[in-house]
């Protein structure tokens, strides 16, 4: 993939804007083309997965390239000091301009995450409104925690599925959308003592189709 926008890279990180449709880890399942695979072979040694990206999702993923960075950066996520933000594009009107879901989440089977108030793991999400169409609210979302699907699972949940999304929300509906319309716009890490904050604009499939409904 010779296309692919790097954001940062040095001796120890490479952050890059992740295209959606492409697996961010490789998984022996048989993906045909994955994002750690890729960078390994551009940087010519292994890269080591930090967090993940659900593959329909586009934007900002980090990857260390040594195992003393990834030691590193796996106890920034694993103690929530890292900072994330992301923009998605939901279904209906917020109930409010800003708040929080605070839904416990776990596995239901098939790779499907839902809200369990017994056995889920705590899970917050912040979000605040950016813009308002009239069937659509485009928002800003940061996870406090790390689950897998948070996002998709808690704006399912309040009534406000992420557009396009066909594993969370009324199949049917969501298959006429271009893709899921949810995009990692930044994330900061430190760093050798130091913030290091890494961005990128939503893509051109995310832009145009706001611009649809904008119309």
């Amino acid at each position: 993939m010779n296309d692919l926008e790097i954001l940062y890279e040095d001796n120890d990180i490479i952050a890059v804007n992740k295209p959606e449709g492409l697996a961010s880890i490789h998984d022996s399942a048989g993906e045909k083309e994955d994002l750690q695979t890729i960078l390994t072979e551009r940087c010519k040694l292994k890269v080591f997965v930090v967090h993940r990206l659900d593959k329909e999702v586009s934007g900002v993923i980090l990857y260390a390239k040594n195992a003393a960075t990834h030691k590193l950066l796996n106890k920034q996520f694993a103690e929530r000091t890292v900072k994330k933000s992301y923009v998605a594009l939901v279904h209906g009107q917020m109930m409010k301009d800003e708040g929080s879901i605070n839904k416990p989440i776990r596995e239901f089977g098939s790779g499907r995450m839902g809200i369990d108030e017994v056995k889920g793991k705590p899970s917050k999400t912040v979000y605040k409104v950016i813009k308002k169409y009239p069937s659509y609210t485009l928002i800003e979302l940061n996870p406090t925690t790390g689950r897998r699907h948070q996002l998709r699972v808690h704006l399912y949940y309040i009534g406000n599925s992420i557009v396009g999304d066909v594993r969370y929300g009324e199949k049917i509906v969501q298959e006429k959308y271009p893709r899921l319309m949810l995009h990692a716009k930044e994330l900061v890490v430190e760093i050798n003592g130091s913030e290091k904050t890494f961005s990128a604009d939503i893509p051109q499939s995310f832009s145009k189709y706001l611009q649809v409904i904008d119309e």
